[in-house]
């Protein structure tokens, strides 16, 4: 047992992951949740929590370990919430996707007396809710952490050993460079895929139904990702804005290139760049962080045009 009480502030797909996972292993001697929706509170004593609070505040009384995962919007109120009611010794940390903001929204609310070592498990599906969740979704994937100068070793050490024991990979880093990393990975990737599928809903009233009808692969897996939950999204663009923006630029400036090559029938310079960005595919399957399988390893009927 990894840690005596555990308590999840907000019970979606992570929360809710990381609970099935901890039950599975037998990481927590118990797990006490918080969510705002009544509805959700309910679902989740039902499928994963031992005890379920209708306050952060009392949800964290004894816990030794304290899971924020809320959207990054909402992390500052509740730590002011929780800051007065966390027990001495007890490591804080969070799920959050930007890191710079949950570090300047948390840390001043919290007691000299707990540690804080905000995290990130880069592991997530298109789905949210309580009821969203399972216990492998964190099976060989990264989870970074940014801990602050200072941190207790041990404290670090055992956070750690949680998060390993639910399947993850660990990885530190400062939160500078986290933030400029997931814009990379993950923030930008979002951006361009809202940002596709919205000219595709703008095509689709001049054309009716033909964009969602016929669409194959590539436009497919663009909506796929763009089905996360706005809330958080939004939140993460908000406050990831100058790693986002950067990236975009360079993106833009990428796109130009493209765009020029195209207009001047440049074929050398196509092939030679798509050959480049397909090693980066074949990096992501090496490294175990995808499938090789056919359609990204979907069970599908019949073929599908790419």
């Amino acid at each position: 047992m990894k840690y005596r009480r555990v308590a999840l502030i907000g019970l979606g797909l992570i929360a809710s992951s990381m609970a099935h996972a901890m039950r599975a292993k037998g990481l927590a001697g118990e797990i006490v949740g918080h969510a705002k929706s009544a509805e959700t509170r309910a679902v989740a004593r039902e499928l994963f929590c031992d005890r379920v609070c209708e306050t952060a505040a009392e949800a964290v009384k004894g816990a030794d370990l304290v899971v924020l995962c809320v959207p990054v919007g909402a992390m500052e109120a509740i730590a002011a919430e929780i800051g007065p009611h966390l027990a001495p010794g007890a490591t804080v940390t969070d799920v959050g996707s930007v890191k710079q903001a949950v570090v300047d929204a948390v840390a001043p609310h919290l007691p000299e007396s707990v540690h804080f070592i905000p995290g990130h498990p880069m592991a997530g599906t298109e789905y949210s809710g309580p009821r969203s969740g399972f216990a492998t979704l964190f099976q060989n994937r990264w989870w970074l952490l940014t801990p602050p100068e200072g941190v207790d070793p041990e404290a670090l050490s055992r956070l750690r050993g949680l998060i390993e024991s639910m399947g993850a990979k660990v990885d530190s880093m400062n939160v500078a460079h986290h933030d400029l990393v997931v814009a990379v990975v993950s923030h930008v990737p979002h951006a361009i895929a809202y940002t596709m599928v919205g000219v595709a809903d703008h095509m689709r009233r001049v054309s009716q139904s033909e964009v969602i009808k016929y669409s194959a692969a590539g436009f497919r897996d663009f909506t796929r990702i763009a089905a996360s939950d706005p809330t958080m999204w939004r939140d993460v663009f908000l406050t990831n804005k100058d790693a986002v923006l950067d990236i975009l630029g360079r993106f833009g400036e990428e796109l130009s290139t493209l765009q020029r090559a195209i207009r001047m029938g440049d074929g050398d310079h196509l092939h030679a760049y798509f050959t480049r960005t397909r090693a980066i595919r074949r990096g992501i399957i090496e490294a175990g962080q995808d499938t090789a399988a056919p359609d990204f390893g979907r069970a599908v009927e019949g073929a599908e045009g790419g």
